[in-house]
């Protein structure tokens, strides 16, 4: 009976786990596996449709190479790292900026001005970065006609401010949310913590500097790394302003790209490939800040 009853409990855990375990293997185990396993093959279509027939063979590296060989690619590549350099750090800063001031005992109304950030994450990407488009729009922003009326002109969707364009709709969508992570670490530091620092005669800035901002460390850390993902892996902003903006082309930033490869050109391996280079990289470069930032505590 001991045995049976062993037995029993031993395998409760994983059929309460089952129905997850299986939800994750068929919606994130499978198209990884599939997705590597379709950058190393060859589709060979015969006939203008494939109408005569498809055939598939083993392709090796050929797939990346002809994806880092392209320098439309290679240069979104480039794009989205000159973005995530000015526009991670912005975004971290402001975020905990808003963080602290709304956390502060002198702080109005902090409930209301929480939920007033946080709503721009709650409209979806497309339809942030259709309203903003508006607001870039020559003849229709009230952005570029204030500017004009101090004599400044700036095309905001022209080729040189187009990228910057993107990072505040970015910025926008998803500060809200960052603040949220930052305040929850925040509302989790002690009260005898700050007692013992105003016991000390530390001031509001003392306080923030010397003892929030150490202990919401862990905080930051985790949203620069959603932040660091989440730059590589732009799309629908870049694709909507595409519409009005002539600067941004099919290979935008990466995962443009690969969209581009697979639905514009059909060309499924390339676009596997470019996938797979795309989540490489976000690991990499996840895994560099995360090591950078251990060094420093340590």
């Amino acid at each position: 009976m001991l045995g049976r009853a062993g037995a029993a409990q031993h395998r409760a855990p994983w059929l309460l786990l089952s129905p997850f375990l299986v939800l994750f293997a068929l919606t994130f185990l499978v198209p990884i596996v599939y997705a590597i396993g379709q950058s190393f093959t060859s589709v060979q279509r015969q006939g203008l449709f494939g109408e005569e027939g498809i055939t598939s063979a083993f392709a090796g590296f050929d797939n990346y190479s002809r994806a880092l060989a392209d320098p439309a690619f290679t240069a979104s590549i480039w794009r989205v790292l000159l973005f995530g350099i000015v526009q991670v750090p912005v975004m971290i800063v402001a975020v905990t900026v808003l963080a602290l001031l709304l956390e502060s005992a002198s702080a109005k109304w902090p409930s209301f001005f929480r939920a007033a950030y946080f709503i721009p994450y709650g409209i979806p990407g497309v339809i942030a970065s259709i309203l903003w488009s508006f607001l870039y729009l020559p003849g229709f922003s009230p952005i570029v006609a204030a500017l004009q009326g101090l004599g400044l002109e700036v095309d905001l969707l022209g080729p040189q401010a187009v990228l910057w364009s993107i990072a505040n709709i970015v910025t926008w969508s998803y500060a809200g949310y960052n603040m949220l992570i930052v305040i929850a670490q925040l509302k989790a530091i002690p009260g005898e913590v700050y007692e013992a620092a105003k016991v000390d005669g530390a001031g509001p800035l003392r306080l923030a500097w010397s003892v929030q901002l150490p202990l919401i460390r862990p905080a930051l850390v985790l949203t620069t790394v959603f932040s660091i993902i989440g730059t590589l892996q732009l799309f629908a902003e870049p694709q909507v302003l595409r519409t009005v903006s002539p600067a941004i082309d099919a290979k935008y930033t990466p995962n443009f790209a690969a969209y581009s490869s697979a639905f514009s050109y059909n060309d499924y391996g390339v676009a596997s490939a470019q996938a797979v280079i795309i989540a490489l990289a976000a690991f990499v470069l996840s895994f560099a800040f995360l090591r950078l930032v251990s060094r420093r505590e340590s």
